[in-house]
């Protein structure tokens, strides 16, 4: 179970900052592209970092 953690986290983690290059990749090509991509990537991110917290905090509380 120790070791999980920090595996989800990690995952998480990269899970995060690829759908903020995903987003970011959709805000750059500007008028050309479809903005409900760039706010559903966007979304994603938040719902991603707010998954990465809630395993930060749960693997804080679970420490021996």
């Amino acid at each position: 179970m120790h070791d999980l953690f920090p595996i989800l986290m990690v995952l998480a983690m990269l899970a995060v900052v690829g759908s903020l290059f995903v987003g970011l990749f959709f805000m750059a090509r500007g008028g050309r592209g479809d903005p409900r991509r760039s706010n559903k990537a966007m979304r994603l991110r938040v719902i991603l970092q707010g998954a990465a917290l809630l395993l930060f905090v749960i693997a804080i509380l679970i420490k021996d």
